[in-house]
């Protein structure tokens, strides 16, 4: 921490170096409040460009971002420590996303006809979705592109102006993000960027914002939720994961092992919906072992992951290694001596109890545990019985579909890992500690809209209930006419 000119700042670290990349302003809550005045006065011109004015200024933005797509993967690299391939692969399907929702805002979005039924039928019925006007968007670190645009870009195409805190160990990135749309739509403030700790997140939830959206841990989802209840600022919440993958006899278990290895220790482990645990058929978990075990090997710690950003992770990662090989767990990979200064080396633990922090808390670190089952009821019960629900993998040839729908989880990939993140049409989001609300999708664009119903009289009514000269003849014959359509079931 520095001051300067009663300015408290903080420095943006390379977390495999410690080379620091940038200072950024603590904002304060008088500074967030001007923040979101700037987007309030900003939110009528936004609205008033209409789906096409807006679908062509993200257009800009999106172009920016492909057109400069190295040099943000460098910005994002240098915060996060992951490699360039994978800061790509995030970019990528960001943009992915935000085309989705600037074409497809309009169509979700726009008036809708609804039927107005046998009695009101000189009514036209109608809804709309109007934008909230000004959302706060808290973003995260681990996937400082990917996640906050899910939320960002789904609230602009929607109408809404954005002020956007992303965490304190990627605020470069998200400088990136801001000075670049700015450069697209340098009109009016319609995304803003605030920088600081959690006094600042605290301040955004709290200052009249219409909608707040957080992605984080279950534990500052709480104190999120706490500040915007003091304003009845609605939330939407995806608060991590302890996501379950379940191998069936019939699976493809090579497919099924890689998706295992990837899903576990891509992104050092630090992804909400990676694979932490793994429930396999009893038939076939001796041979599913050996291929995670062979294929965990190769994994390199540095080469095709980067260190642990948030250093705090260290400790929890250990503690978890810890207890499970103190409660009789095996680490066929990684163990004891996995955890470093700065990376942790790929794990994989079996024989690990249930009720042992490794199963059952979020590790978010590059670990898995394996379990046997006798069959699919056994894993489906136990891949269920966890306080999150957020994504989870089935891998099989005869029963996938049947399966992925008694996983208590929002999402479910079936014989692929993660395919449901990329793709922009589906919904994403949680349930239990997981979160609640659902971004990308249709879903997502009316998560920062509101419904907006319209009845319009397109001519009177030959029988008029809303009116007191109504008389008791009108009404024995609604009470006869009502009884002959619905009496008889």
């Amino acid at each position: 921490m520095t001051t300067a000119q009663a300015v408290e700042t903080f420095d943006s670290l390379n977390p495999a170096t410690d080379e620091v990349l940038g200072t950024y302003p603590v904002h304060t809550a008088e500074q967030v409040e001007a923040a979101v005045a700037k987007a309030r006065g900003a939110a009528l011109w936004w609205n008033t460009l209409g789906f096409s004015g807006r679908a062509e200024r993200l257009a800009r933005w999106r172009g920016s971002m492909a057109r400069r797509m190295g040099e943000l993967c460098d910005v994002v690299s240098k915060e996060t420590g992951k490699p360039a391939g994978d800061a790509q692969l995030e970019i990528v399907l960001a943009i992915e996303h935000l085309a989705w929702a600037a074409k497809n805002a309009r169509k979700v979005l726009g008036s809708q006809r609804r039927a107005p039924g046998l009695l009101l039928s000189n009514q036209a019925a109608t809804v709309e979705y109007q934008p909230l006007g000004v959302v706060g968007v808290i973003g995260p670190w681990n996937y400082p592109v990917y996640t906050p645009l899910g939320s960002v870009s789904y609230a602009l195409a929607a109408g809404n102006t954005v002020v956007f805190k992303p965490s304190e160990y990627t605020p470069g990135v998200g400088k990136w993000l801001v000075d670049t749309f700015a450069e697209a739509v340098p009109e009016h403030p319609v995304l803003q960027l605030v920088t600081g700790f959690g006094a600042t997140g605290a301040a955004l939830a709290n200052s009249g914002v219409d909608k707040i959206a957080f992605t984080g841990s279950a534990a500052t989802g709480k104190k999120v939720m706490a500040a915007a209840a003091e304003t009845l600022t609605p939330v939407v919440i995806e608060a991590g994961g302890k996501d379950p993958l379940i191998v069936d006899a019939d699976a493809d278990l090579e497919a099924a092992a890689d998706a295992t290895v990837w899903g576990a220790f891509s992104n050092a482990g630090q992804t909400c919906a990676g694979v932490e645990r793994v429930y396999v058929h009893e038939r076939v978990y001796d041979e599913f072992v050996a291929k995670v075990v062979d294929k965990a090997k190769k994994v390199d710690a540095g080469t095709h992951y980067g260190p642990m950003t948030m250093p705090s992770q260290l400790d929890v990662v250990r503690r978890h290694i810890a207890d499970a090989l103190a409660r009789g767990g095996r680490a066929l990979v990684g163990g004891k001596d996995a955890v470093g200064d700065r990376f942790v080396k790929p794990t994989v633990l079996v024989d690990v109890p249930e009720d042992s922090a490794a199963v059952r808390e979020e590790t978010f670190g590059p670990t898995v545990t394996i379990a046997k089952v006798r069959d699919m009821d056994e894993a489906i019960e136990k891949a269920n019985d966890s306080v999150y629900g957020l994504g989870s993998t089935v891998f099989s040839k005869r029963r996938g579909l049947e399966l992925a729908r008694r996983l208590r989880t929002g999402q479910t990939a079936i014989n692929a890992p993660l395919s449901f993140a990329g793709i922009a049409s589906l919904p994403f989001g949680g349930l239990g500690d997981s979160g609640f609300g659902r971004i990308h999708g249709p879903e997502g664009l009316r998560e920062f809209a509101r419904p907006k119903a319209i009845a319009r009289q397109r001519f009177t009514a030959p029988i008029a209930l809303t009116t007191f000269a109504r008389s008791a003849k009108t009404e024995a014959l609604v009470g006869k006419l009502i009884g002959r359509l619905h009496g008889r079931r």
